[in-house]
């Protein structure tokens, strides 16, 4: 069990929703301690549950049960007030303004072991712990694409797709066509890359109001050696294996 070091954040307010989410994010300064300071600050008005530094320190800022204000402007699967649904936890990583770093271990580590107590705790479903970007793809890009979903993904925690050797014999033409090789979850209207893309990625859960800014998200997410808001066949295989994941979890 962690311990958590008590630093109390004045901002917060009641929830209007269940809790049913984890959202990652970075602090995007240059030290956990000035970090700390900001998110506790009286006039920041900014908060998250959960703080955790480059060495593991884990701070705990406002109580479970209450609303931190750490989403923003956000939308997940029709949801569009993400503060009521979920915790948040901040890594201390100095971010895109400051020289993104890799995350250490000994912070990962302290992450895991915080999102397996908090799922386990509030029933939260391990395929909802998101990143900042997922559930706000036009404005923010954290916790960035040096962030290491894959290792959470071997504990079973995060969104990740299916195995992609399934469809590894498929071409994006099969794809985007709704091959009878493939899931029902394709959607079946589609005709185009572009089409399919959207779908995929609604049904997922994201917004598509901005549809590069939403493959550049998913990329930074999944196909974080491309930086780009291109999507190739990769990125079909990755959508078609995450309808998959998600359609078992149901």
């Amino acid at each position: 069990m962690l311990n958590f070091h008590k630093a109390p954040s004045p901002h917060f307010n009641e929830r209007a929703l269940p809790l049913d989410s984890i959202i990652l994010h970075y602090t995007d300064m240059p030290t956990a301690d000035e970090a700390l300071a900001w998110l506790c600050h009286p006039t920041s008005q900014v908060s998250a549950h959960y703080l955790i530094d480059e060495a593991g320190k884990t701070y705990h800022l406002v109580e479970d049960e209450k609303r931190a204000w750490h989403a923003g402007e956000s939308f997940w699967q029709d949801c569009t007030d993400i503060n009521s649904c979920s915790l948040g936890i901040e890594l201390s990583n100095p971010g895109h303004s400051h020289g993104y770093q890799p995350f250490p271990e000994a912070q990962i580590d302290a992450l895991l072991q915080l999102c397996e107590q908090l799922s386990a705790r509030w029933g939260i479903p391990k395929n909802r712990i998101l990143g900042h970007s997922d559930i706000a793809p036009r404005r923010k890009q954290d916790p960035g694409h040096l962030f290491p979903w894959e290792v959470l993904s071997r504990e079973g925690l995060g969104l990740w797709p299916t195995s992609s050797d399934a469809y590894s014999e498929l071409t994006p033409c099969d794809l985007i066509a709704g091959s009878r090789k493939t899931s029902q979850w394709i959607p079946r209207s589609s005709r185009g890359t572009s089409s399919f893309i959207e779908e995929g990625l609604t049904t997922i859960g994201y917004e598509t109001v901005s549809l590069p800014h939403t493959i550049r998200a998913f990329k930074r997410h999944f196909q974080p050696h491309q930086g780009d808001d291109r999507a190739d066949g990769e990125t079909h295989l990755l959508i078609q294996g995450l309808l998959d994941s998600l359609k078992m979890h149901i």
